[in-house]
């Protein structure tokens, strides 16, 4: 089947460079062949399929969307093997998908992108070993969480062991019956804890700012149940609209507010889920002073049971700074350990960095993104002719599915390549369009949970606004079904 609406369009002279082959990058890579273009190549810099999916390998890690909603659309899956499926498993699924759908011999692997230069008729996109590849649009689907945030903690590198970022783990280390320590309490941190609680001999977790945990169980499906997704594929359809359902029920309803009901019952879920830590003190170290949803909602099977296993301690007090045998907090305490482990997160405006983009005359991303980034319907970026992101800034990222996310917004990307390719031409939004859309998300993102709901996030930009599509996703899947408006873009004639 074919996994794209622009399936016989007439792009087949059209030339096309995707960076990235994670999960949107071998989806974007899949609906420009389907659609016809001539000459496609994915340049991704790591040597195998996957994204995040390759790059984080911690102990624990499993995908916090249901399996079947994590998913392409076109590609049902029977053979997950748990509601929330592990990381390995995820990543496998997306180089068989590459290889299914015929475009993982058009993957270019250790192919790191340096820059990409508009010329004025193409872009000429040069890689970090000096080779140049040649495209009519050039695509960014390197996703928006790719660049590890490491801590500003002082002696960070006077630590005498094994330190590393969570995304960058090292399998070569001991962790057994070892003293670990780990900086965060975000969603990574809390699937560590939760595989580390039970080796560690000792498991410090540093926590800066508490988090509210939402219950969510992780069951196996059984030999039973994928032996009916494999006879009866409606049985996966089935599940599928269930869930995403369930997504749109969670993500509008309940974080948003917009519905009373799915509201009262988030709360009522993490209230009762923090009410399981039996020891009161440790209860209000975890309890957060802001409401629910301001933050990324974090979802675990267990991370409750586990923060109270013996083993482990839940630091409050500051770190005052690093030292060769461990970690020093301003209560005066010293932690000894053996590992130290930084579950810090991302860059989440790092988007396609570190690679440098120049458009029109010369100008720069840094030049166009002076003020923060911008992009018009989350995907174009005014003097950057045919250029397009999946999931750039003011998509609505956060507790909605990226896979859903990116085939919205592949498919509009799709429609807009064969817009201009009819019409010989290359789009790029208007610079004070964009604006306009930028300062009227900005304006709605005011009443929002991320913005009213009393905490510091990674959904805030420099200035403190979410940097999140303020409307219900259902709006902005609407948008992305609807045929481009080219009276929103300049056409340069090719």
């Amino acid at each position: 089947m074919n996994a794209s609406a622009g399936a016989g369009r007439p792009m087949a002279g059209l030339s096309a460079v995707v960076i990235g082959a994670g999960m949107a990058g071998v989806l974007m890579g899949i609906r420009l062949k389907d659609a016809g273009v001539g000459s496609l190549v994915i340049l991704e810099k790591g040597g195998s399929v996957g994204g995040t999916w390759r790059e984080n390998t911690y102990p624990g890690l499993h995908c916090d969307f249901p399996s079947h909603l994590y998913r392409y659309s076109f590609d049902p899956n029977p053979e997950w093997s748990h509601h929330f499926s592990p990381g390995a498993e995820i990543r496998q699924y997306f180089e068989n998908a590459a290889r299914k759908f015929g475009v993982f011999d058009r993957i270019r692997f250790d192919s790191e992108v340096a820059e990409a230069r508009w010329n004025g008729a193409g872009w000429e996109v040069k890689l970090v070993d000096g080779r140049v590849f040649a495209a009519d649009v050039l695509i960014s689907a390197t996703g928006f969480l790719h660049v590890p945030r490491y801590p500003d903690i002082p002696g960070l590198k006077d630590f005498a062991r094994p330190c590393f970022h969570t995304a960058r783990w090292d399998h070569a280390v001991p962790l057994d019956g070892r003293r670990v320590g780990l900086v965060g309490t975000g969603s990574t941190a809390t699937q560590v804890v939760c595989a580390l609680a039970n080796r560690a001999a000792r498991l410090c977790v540093f926590q800066r700012t508490p988090q509210w945990v939402m219950r969510l169980d992780n069951p196996a499906y059984s030999e039973a149940d994928k032996a009916a997704f494999r006879k009866d594929p409606a049985l996966m359809e089935a599940r599928f609209r269930e869930m995403e359902q369930q997504m749109v029920y969670l993500a509008d309803g309940a974080i948003q507010g917009r519905n009373a009901e799915a509201r009262a019952w988030l709360e009522r879920n993490v209230q009762d889920n923090l009410a399981s830590v039996r020891d009161p003190v440790l209860r209000q170290k975890l309890t957060p002073d802001y409401q629910v949803g301001c933050k990324r909602l974090v979802m675990s099977p267990s991370f409750y049971e586990s923060i109270q296993h013996p083993a482990c301690e839940l630091v409050t007090a500051k770190i005052e700074r690093i030292v060769a045998e461990g970690v020093r907090t301003n209560d005066g305490g010293l932690h000894a350990l053996d590992v130290l482990v930084l579950a810090t997160g991302f860059d989440p405006q790092a988007y396609f960095c570190p690679v440098k983009l120049f458009g029109e005359q010369g100008r720069s991303i840094d030049e166009v993104w002076a003020n923060g980034p911008r992009a018009y319907r989350s995907m174009t970026v005014p003097y950057m002719p045919n250029f397009f992101m999946i999931e750039g800034p003011f998509s609505p990222v956060g507790n909605v599915s990226a896979i859903l996310i990116a085939e919205w917004q592949s498919e509009y990307i799709v429609n807009c390549i064969a817009a201009g390719a009819a019409r010989k031409v290359a789009l790029v939004p208007d610079a004070q369009k964009t604006e306009a859309m930028m300062q009227a998300y900005k304006a709605a993102t005011r009443d929002t949970i991320w913005f009213t709901g009393g905490c510091r996030s990674w959904y805030l930009d420099q200035d403190g606004v979410p940097i999140l599509y303020p409307h219900p996703a259902q709006q902005f899947e609407q948008e992305m079904r609807r045929a481009p408006d080219l009276a929103e873009y300049r056409a340069i004639a090719l």
